[in-house]
């Protein structure tokens, strides 16, 4: 059709050819033009937004500087405009006290670095940026000022140094207003953080989209840019002979990425309250580390579609993380500083870590069974930040240590360190083993490290590695800078990688959201209190007895401050602590209760409660007792809800999922309560609380259980025994059927008697909202009709309490 259009087409100005004449001479002086066009320098535009913000004046408008040095010469001609909401007057002000600070590098001649730094001020303006009006006039502006210069606009850079709560409306008024023309490129750069979980950052990247094109969206996430972690893959792909049969799970006993930082978050409680150390760090800055260790090296690193790809699948293999996947902390100022900076009242505790460990596995065959520990926090005792492979070493070395050859002995730790900065180096540098090989890195850019007498590093001395650093140092923006200009996107983050990361780290994050971290004193003063360790893949703090009730005299309590409180509660043995130290005391205290009976009687009778408090002890048994004498082991039921066993409401289902499918106990060991007969629920001519009473006697000798675990409802309630239904405090019934105010409200319980036989009962207490009854309780005497846990108290056994703080101090 098209081609019939242009023969009429043609037929017609044959019959005219005045105006045949006239169109041809048209095209050839557009053809001309555009010739003529594609031969004029390009010039760049970079509108930097926030420009006289923190992030700017520390690090952006040097980074914008060194792109100008390095490109300069090229044949490229650049205009930088500074924005901002502030007045032109103030914003100029600040802008000039920017300039006048930048350096050049330490080998350029001062005389040529005042000669381009002029320069540079002369070519950079400020402006103020607020309204579509304000882009729209700026727009024009650059279109004006390239024809006046007899130029051609190459592209434009915006580079968004703003909360992220501003990108929308930004978005929409560069896209409508402040697009280059045909034939220019656009580039639109995005600071962190990149949404709060995994929906916050789907809606943001799909508000984004709506307004730009994933190739002209450049997510910065500052690590990319160190010299170091840049040079990982290089590293991975100039090695590859050597590195081909150790970059695997047969050699590497393990990976450590690491960033510890001395300072505090004073100043930036705002901003930290709201996404804390998991956020801020690990979710992106060491997940971008892990990636680049972790991925399939490409067979062409220099290929960023290639690099992207290789990364999104390293993502797609990460086991998910369950809570015992991680340990918190918080140091002690913290809540006070919250207090102060956002006026908070006197008794507000946050729960926001400050520091975390996690533990990452990979599934594939590669990293199969490799632990990947991320680690990062604020007040500890040094900063530095690290990359640690640490491979399985199988020698045995017959001469002693002192004969040992550091580039020979195979009995010396062997590890590839890349050393990302600060620390004890106080510089970027890549470490080998002098007993793996001698890694190649390109000469130009790395040097050899010379010696530094007396200087250890993971536990050699410096000489016993193969030391590079770089020849000269270069700031993370500068080099995210130069790659945006050359459009190497491998060193940002893709929409897709971004959602892949928080989709592996938001189920965790919901998982912790009410946690309570371990507190420490903060610096040097931690002594070994953060110090953890995992044991498949459950992680945990290597000591558990690290909290005291409350601190000491002293403003900074040493770690040895820090104990579970024993003390009495109503006369028997109390025990208290935060709730995960008080989790692991009873979990062991259970084990070693069993370790006993198995041991005397060849088998441990364990009554369990239900509920929600007592989920994470049995977490904590299904994934950290593996000596635990579960084939010995009988599982009683000490109240449930009238609903089939399949009901999410049942305290069997809850047992059966946190506990029993996760560990060996036999099926005939295992005791639901019979709530659910004849197609019935509790009905009373069906017996169910008889035949649960007749089956404890034949095989619990003299219905003594070995361990009888309890609550305390906030209304003095323990196992289903309540104040509104006498049933079971006294008599001669061993399993009763009782009412409770709540729905469901038919249940079956042990009774207060058969309680009381135990050998220990222990009572699990936790949460703000028991406070109350505890410090009613403390008091009473035996009064079971008003208060049923009043009523405990074993005959001849023992009865202990464990209790948080919570619970405990209110």
């Amino acid at each position: 059709m098209l081609a019939a259009l242009g023969m009429s087409a043609e037929l017609h100005l044959k019959r005219r050819p005045g105006v045949w004449k006239m169109l041809m001479v048209a095209v050839c002086v557009a053809l001309l033009s555009g010739l003529q066009a594609q031969d004029l320098p390009g010039q760049v535009s970079i509108i930097l937004l926030g420009a006289t913000g923190d992030l700017a004046r520390k690090y952006l408008w040097q980074g914008l500087f060194h792109l100008y040095l390095e490109e300069v010469g090229k044949g490229h001609h650049f205009r930088f405009h500074g924005t901002a909401l502030t007045s032109t007057e103030q914003g100029q002000e600040a802008i000039a006290k920017v300039l006048e600070s930048l350096s050049c590098p330490g080998d350029m001649a001062s005389g040529h670095c005042a000669e381009l730094k002029a320069q540079f001020q002369q070519l950079s303006e400020y402006r103020r940026l607020k309204t579509p009006e304000d882009y729209l006039a700026l727009s024009k502006d650059i279109e004006a000022q390239v024809e006046h210069e007899g130029l051609r606009e190459t592209g434009r850079i915006f580079y968004l140094s703003v909360p992220p709560f501003a990108y929308v409306d930004i978005a929409r008024n560069i896209n409508s207003s402040c697009r280059p023309g045909p034939g220019a490129w656009l580039r639109v750069v995005l600071e962190k953080p990149f949404g709060h979980d995994l929906h916050s950052a789907q809606q943001l990247a799909a508000e984004l989209g709506s307004f730009f094109r994933e190739e002209e969206m450049y997510r910065v996430d500052h690590y990319l840019g160190k010299q170091v972690v840049a040079q990982i893959l290089p590293f991975r792909d100039q090695n590859r002979a050597a590195l081909d049969g150790l970059w695997n799970r047969h050699h590497v006993e393990r990976v450590e990425i690491v960033m510890k930082e001395t300072l505090d978050a004073e100043g930036r409680t705002s901003f930290y309250e709201e996404y804390g150390v998991i956020r801020d760090v690990l979710q992106n800055h060491l997940t971008e580390v892990l990636t680049l260790v972790a991925m399939e090296l490409p067979v062409n690193t220099s290929s960023p579609e290639a690099v992207l790809q290789h990364k999104l699948q390293a993502f797609q293999a990460l086991r998910g993380l369950q809570r015992h996947s991680a340990v918190l902390g918080q140091y002690q100022a913290y809540s006070g500083q919250v207090r102060r900076e956002l006026q908070k009242p006197d008794n507000f505790h946050s729960l926001t870590p400050t520091f975390a460990g996690i533990l990452v596995h990979i599934d594939n065959l590669r990293w199969e069974g490799v632990p990947f520990i991320l680690m990062s926090g604020k007040a500890l005792d040094e900063r530095v930040s690290y990359v640690r492979i640490l491979f399985k070493n199988q020698a045995f070395c017959v001469q002693s240590e002192k004969h040992w050859v550091a580039a020979q002995s195979r009995c010396l730790p062997r590890q590839i360190i890349f050393y990302i900065g600060h620390g004890e180096l106080d510089s970027p540098a890549v470490l080998v083993s002098r007993n793996l090989f001698r890694p190649a890195l390109p000469s130009a850019s790395w040097k050899e490290v010379e010696g530094q007498p007396g200087l250890r590093l993971f536990g050699l001395p410096l000489s016993d590695y193969y030391a590079y650093s770089p020849v000269r140092e270069q700031d993370a923006y500068s080099l995210l800078i130069s790659h945006i200009f050359h459009c190497r996107k491998d060193s940002f983050v893709t929409t897709e990688n971004l959602l892949a990361s928080w989709v592996f780290w938001t189920p965790l994050l919901d998982s912790l959201a009410h946690e309570v971290p371990r507190f420490y004193p903060g610096g040097a003063e931690n002594g070994q209190l953060l110090d953890f360790e995992f044991s498949g893949s459950h992680l945990s703090f290597s000591q558990l007895l690290p909290e005291q009730l409350v601190p000491g005299p002293d403003s900074a309590p040493l770690p040895s401050d820090f104990q579970v409180l024993t003390a009495k509660y109503r006369d028997s043995p109390l025990i208290s602590a935060w709730p995960e130290e008080l989790i692991a005391r009873l979990a062991g205290d259970i084990e070693a209760a069993a370790v006993r009976a198995v041991r005397r009687f060849g088998e441990f009778h364990l009554a369990l409660s239900g509920g929600s408090s007592p989920v994470a002890l049995f977490q904590q048994l299904a994934a950290g007792h593996y000596s635990f004498p579960w084939a010995h082991t009988h599982l009683w039921l000490v109240d449930e809800r009238c609903v089939p066993l399949w009901d999410p409401e049942s305290n069997f289902q809850g047992l059966q999922t946190h506990l029993l499918q996760h560990v060996r106990v036999p099926h005939y060991n295992v005791h639901p309560m019979p709530v659910h007969r004849r197609q019935r629920l509790c009905a009373e001519e069906d017996q169910g609380a008889q035949a649960y009473a007749e089956e404890i006697s034949a095989l619990v000798t003299n219905g003594s259980f070995d361990l009888v675990l309890l609550g305390m409802g906030t209304d003095g309630h323990t196992a289903s025994l309540f104040p509104q239904s006498p049933a079971g405090l006294d008599g001669e019934q061993l399993v009763v059927l009782t009412t409770s105010p709540s729905s469901p409200h038919r249940r079956m319980s042990l009774s207060l008697p058969l309680i009381n036989r135990a050998r220990k009962v222990a009572v699990l207490v936790m949460g703000r909202m028991k406070r109350e009854i505890a410090m009613l309780v403390s008091r009473v005497g035996h009064e079971p009709k008003k208060w049923p846990i009043s009523g405990v108290l074993p005959d001849s056994g023992q009865l202990v309490w464990y209790m948080d703080y919570d619970a405990f101090l209110g």
